[in-house]
């Protein structure tokens, strides 16, 4: 028993132990501190409350860099474009008493290029929203170009000349009207159910600037104009009862200006429309002879084509090949595939610039980077159409295809807008 009893009392002498050390921890605990005795400061003034800083909107932004897609996709459509061109223009030139020199079209179209590219590039530095105030001074401008190139004389008033470049009016007023609609729809989004912020503007706008194409006379561009109207609108938010109605309405327009005698012109154009390939009179025969040579250059491609610069149809047989009978000449030199691609590219180009608009923080960004991208797919449609006779011969330039010094300087332009759009995403506005 005795180690137990050992064991027991050294438990109670620890046990005695700890509780007097436990007795003095809580004593000194409970003793107040002494606080030391703080130096005096002086009394500080409160502070100022300090000014938000604003970071105001530049003329050129960074942003998150350009979209590389994009840019090579634009790249791609142009040197191809480039080639094509050439391939289906020297003959033309060569053989042209005026020109007589097979390297006149592809010298122009590179010198184009090259001031197109810059202007791309210098543009996507743009921020794009000081267009939004810019935008009627732009429909104004473009009303004056439309009633300038009237005063010039000729037969057809669609062009006059600034320097060596020739300037299509209709090129000014397609940026003009995707501008102005999109400033317009990104303003009034919330009442454009209403038709005095959505029909009301359309048909003035839409109806004024046809009546002066009207005068050039250019009824491809009033069909491309037209087109662009409704989406704008209808991308803005309008209803689609309003496009049902302005649809109606626009076709008894057409039949007043048929029976008042206003589109003599144009009923000129659609003689032989659909019968290319039907001879009927001597006359008829003659009048259909670049839609049937175009049918006849994209009929002899075949499935890979006759190759490059192996066209049959661009001697002399197709009338201004490299304008807006070009794809036809790329369909006999590269094939139903070849032909295929080109198209698949654009359907990208149009894709990409679309889905980057979609990306911007405001609503003027996706209004105008969505007009601008399908103006091109527009354009391609109605020309693929054009050169296969489902559309009457009205002249449909290609982008990036056909030759034009405007039409490639605004495009690319137009481009640079669009890559501006992209790279201005990231940056709120304040």
């Amino acid at each position: 028993m005795a180690p137990f009893v050992e064991v027991m009392h050294k438990a109670d002498v620890n046990k005695l132990y700890d509780e007097k050390l436990n007795r003095k921890r809580d004593s000194s605990r409970r003793r107040p501190e002494r606080k030391r005795r703080q130096p005096e400061q002086p009394e500080q003034p409160a502070p100022k409350a300090r000014k938000r800083r604003r970071v105001k909107a530049r003329l050129f932004e960074r942003g998150m860099g350009l979209d590389l897609p994009f840019l090579l996709l634009v790249l791609v459509l142009l040197v191809i474009g480039m080639i094509m061109m050439f391939s289906a223009s020297y003959p033309t030139a060569y053989y042209s008493s005026r020109i007589n020199d097979s390297y006149y079209y592809i010298r122009r179209q590179a010198i184009y290029a090259a001031i197109g590219v810059a202007a791309m590039l210098g543009i996507s530095f743009f921020n794009y929203n000081k267009l939004h105030k810019l935008a009627p001074i732009m429909l104004a401008v473009s009303y004056i170009a439309l009633v300038a190139v009237l005063l010039v004389p000729s037969k057809i008033h669609r062009w006059f000349e600034i320097g060596p470049i020739n300037i299509q009016a209709s090129e000014i007023t397609k940026f003009a009207i995707i501008l102005f609609f999109a400033h317009w729809g990104s303003l009034y989004y919330d009442k454009m159910q209403s038709a005095k912020y959505s029909v009301l503007p359309g048909i003035l706008i839409f109806g004024s600037t046809a009546a002066l194409l009207l005068l050039e006379p250019h009824y491809s561009g009033i069909v491309i104009i037209a087109i662009l109207t409704v989406v704008m609108l209808y991308i803005s938010g309008m209803r689609t009862f309003y496009l049902a109605v302005g649809g109606i309405l626009l076709v008894f327009a057409v039949l007043g200006a048929w029976a008042t005698g206003l589109l003599t012109y144009a009923m000129t154009r659609m003689d032989g429309w659909g019968q290319a390939l039907i001879y009927t009179t001597d006359e008829m025969w003659q009048t259909t002879w670049q839609t049937r040579n175009s049918l006849y250059a994209i009929g002899s491609g075949g499935l890979f084509g006759l190759g490059l610069g192996q066209s049959r149809q661009k001697y002399l047989y197709l009338p201004e090949p490299q304008n807006d009978f070009v794809f036809a000449v790329v369909c006999e030199e590269l094939g139903f595939v070849g032909a295929l691609i080109i198209l698949l590219i654009f359907a990208l180009l149009v894709w990409r610039g679309i889905t980057l608009s979609l990306r911007s923080k405001d609503r003027f960004g996706k209004l105008l980077g969505i007009g601008l991208s399908s103006q091109i797919g527009i354009q391609v449609v109605l020309n693929i159409l054009v050169i296969t006779d489902w559309l009457p011969n009205t002249g449909i330039s290609l982008p990036f295809f056909s030759f034009g010094g405007s039409s490639l300087i605004m495009l690319l332009a137009q481009m640079g807008l669009i890559l501006s759009i992209s790279r201005t995403a990231n940056i709120e506005k304040q």
